[in-house]
């Protein structure tokens, strides 16, 4: 039951979709701009810096809103198991925010609910996440790249820690559950990119900037690209 809940937790906040509303407010629906995707990187194309900069941290803060509340309410009474509830409702963020049922179930690809699943789960695995995601994106400028290398690193983690040890007296099939949902997180978020993985094995996936003057130029019709 504490497994549904959390569940149910995450995909509550996760359902609020930082770039629609904020697109909104400059009087556009932001899925029929640029890739058409409601997520951070969108939104920094179609918007701006700050634009997407306020996207990712909305999206972001609402797993760890959500995160914070599984922690509240079940750390006293399920300690043994409070990593696995964390990710149970980091997961149904994830989930929440890709497939949000009151927009076709068409949203955003979970990269910033991600990180707010890794900053709220454990320090150890912060350090990491920034490492893979800016050391790739500051190099290529391909968030596409970054993102990926964040799961792949997450996922070999996640496995490397619970062996180690580091979530505690957990029994083992716990660990091999929470294998399964990153897992899961890893495959979904990899789909989700699959047109991305495409153009990167091409060479043809497309840069991004955080400080492009010209983001206008981004605010065209949904051509296909990421659709």
């Amino acid at each position: 039951m504490e497994r549904v809940i959390c569940l149910f937790i995450g995909y509550v906040f996760g359902l609020f979709q930082t770039s629609y509303f904020y697109g909104k407010t400059k009087g556009i629906d932001i899925r029929k701009y640029g890739s058409g995707n409601a997520g951070t990187t969108n939104a920094l194309r179609v918007l701006g810096t700050k634009a997407g900069l306020i996207v990712f941290a909305g999206d972001c803060l609402k797993c760890i809103i959500a995160v914070c509340i599984t922690r509240a309410l079940f750390s006293t009474g399920h300690p043994e198991n409070i990593y696995l509830l964390c990710l149970y409702t980091g997961a149904g963020s994830i989930i929440g925010h890709n497939f949000p049922f009151y927009m076709g179930f068409k949203g955003g690809k979970g990269i910033a609910a991600t990180a707010g699943l890794i900053l709220s789960f454990h320090p150890y695995f912060i350090v990491m996440g920034v490492v893979l995601f800016f050391g790739a994106f500051l190099t290529t400028h391909y968030v596409s790249l970054g993102s990926l290398l964040v799961y792949a690193g997450f996922m070999i983690q996640m496995v490397v820690c619970g062996q180690m040890g580091l979530f505690g007296a957990m029994p083992q099939s716990q660990l091999y559950e929470m294998y399964a949902i990153t897992a899961f997180l890893t495959v979904m978020a990899y789909w989700k990119h699959r047109q991305n993985i495409v153009r990167l094995i091409h060479g043809n996936e497309r840069k991004t900037y955080l400080f492009k003057k010209k983001a206008a130029e981004e605010q065209t019709e949904i051509s296909g690209e990421d659709k």
